[in-house]
């Protein structure tokens, strides 16, 4: 992995004023709490669509992650990715993209260490994983970031693969980590990148259009993983969900 930026990247908390307990009835107070309950789980997720050559995907930007949902945000906004390129891809790994020097990359110009001039504070949450579509940010290598703090804009999804009982039992071995019941399960169904888990931010997920990454993965590349053809991408928020 490219040990600049991809070395292989404030959780959304709800608050109660204390005045307004001391004016209300107990009863009144349940409610409101209940209320609030209710609405932070109706909380809706911005969807963006991820438009290629290969074909579109749509995917979901998460709440447990505000940090890095409003940067995505403000940066699709600015047409920022729009003319990058999938400048690196792995298959059974992860596509990976957003580096803006990209846009006006030469053939076969190595490619991984631009961004907007700054990073974003990594947002670990247990139940946001490296499963197969997981939305995540790239980052600089543990040695010169040991905040693993993520880059402003280079981000990658997930290809990975389906795992067996005993291939994720010799990586907890190796690791010497051990995966929780949310892990096991989806890395021997769905499939993903387990060994990323908590080590660089998920923040988003694709929803729609799995297959694409299959494909552009697929794609023939050069020794720097780089595709030989380029596959330029397009994103734009589409609504919420």
């Amino acid at each position: 992995m490219r040990a600049k930026v991809f070395s292989i990247l404030v959780l959304v908390a709800g608050f109660f004023m204390a005045s307004c307990a001391n004016k209300t009835t107990q009863t009144e107070q349940v409610k409101s709490e209940n209320d609030s309950s209710t609405s932070k789980t109706k909380q809706k997720q911005t969807m963006i669509l991820i438009s290629t050559n290969y074909g579109d995907m749509k995917a979901v930007l998460y709440n447990e992650t505000p940090q890095h949902r409003d940067n995505f945000i403000k940066l699709i906004k600015e047409s920022y990715f729009d003319g990058t390129l999938f400048h690196r891809i792995i298959d059974g790994f992860m596509i990976q993209g957003g580096d803006p020097d990209s846009k006006t990359a030469k053939p076969g110009q190595q490619l991984g260490q631009g961004g907007p001039g700054y990073t974003v504070p990594a947002e670990f949450n247990q139940e946001l994983i490296h499963k197969k579509g997981a939305l995540a940010a790239a980052r600089m290598g543990d040695q010169m970031n040991p905040q693993k703090a993520s880059s402003g804009s280079q981000f990658y999804i997930a290809q990975g693969k389906v795992y067996s009982q005993e291939e994720l039992s010799n990586f907890e071995m190796r690791m010497g980590k051990s995966f929780n019941e949310i892990q096991k399960k989806t890395y021997t169904t769905v499939g993903g990148v387990p060994f990323l888990d908590y080590e660089y931010t998920v923040f988003g997920e694709v929803v729609e259009g799995l297959d694409v990454i299959d494909k552009i993965a697929k794609a023939a590349k050069d020794r720097s993983d780089r595709p030989t053809q380029d596959i330029k991408m397009k994103i734009t928020i589409i609504g919420e969900k």
